[in-house]
């Protein structure tokens, strides 16, 4: 199967856009994760709705979400364009950010139930050793989660690359800036004559999203034989 130089446009551009979503996601999903595991506070239930929103509301709300918040004229978007010269409406970054919201919740799930499986006994002999307490999450709390960490991840990714909803509402379909797979497959499906260039992007699709999830499912099990060997 040979891609046209727009298709592997679309197709790096979907990589880049999935890739960046996710790791700018991963330390605040860590962080947000322990925070819902892990501690008691003032609004940690509507810390909770919050984060899970996006897996409720429809996508296209989430993405009118960003655009009123992020475009030019948006409260956070004016701010980033007047002092750091930023723009994510209709840019690749705003697909990224769309990415990123859209995959933080399954992310967030994912390590969360990995903080609640770990045994706390582990970490307070940890401590009662006299390691300090970043050295117990680093070294102890982190390696027992990585096999929740790693499955978050791949989730994400794969709902980075899988979004469509919010990503067209934030910065549309614009070949060669914001055109990525889903986007363009159902571009394709619109105009006459385009199932076949549209089958070619759906196999392509199915293809990465396999590769990624074997690649996930053997490092989560060399992660659990690692953890469970320590």
């Amino acid at each position: 199967m040979s891609l046209t130089a727009a298709e592997i446009t679309i197709v790096a551009l979907s990589l880049k856009v999935a890739v960046t979503a996710t790791l700018l996601s991963l330390p605040i999903a860590i962080f947000v994760a322990w925070l819902l595991a892990r501690c008691t506070f003032k609004g940690k239930a509507l810390l909770n709705i919050a984060v899970h929103l996006p897996l409720v509301l429809p996508p296209v709300v989430t993405g009118y979400a960003l655009l009123l918040l992020f475009g030019k004229q948006g409260a956070i978007g004016a701010m980033l364009f007047d002092v750091f010269g930023i723009t994510l409406a209709f840019r690749w970054s705003g697909a990224a950010l769309a990415a990123a919201v859209m995959g933080f919740p399954l992310m967030v799930r994912a390590i969360r139930l990995g903080f609640e499986a770990v045994d706390r006994k582990l970490e307070e002999a940890a401590a009662t050793l006299g390691a300090p307490r970043m050295a117990v999450f680093w070294h102890v709390t982190l390696p027992l989660i990585s096999p929740g960490i790693l499955a978050g991840t791949v989730l994400g990714f794969a709902k980075a690359m899988g979004e469509f909803g919010a990503t067209i509402t934030f910065v549309a379909s614009i070949p060669g800036q914001t055109e990525t797979l889903p986007s363009a497959i159902y571009t394709l499906l619109q105009v006459p004559g385009g199932e076949s260039a549209a089958l070619r992007l759906i196999l392509l699709s199915v293809a990465i999203s396999i590769a990624a999830l074997a690649i996930s499912e053997a490092l989560v099990r060399r992660a659990a034989t690692r953890v469970s060997g320590a």
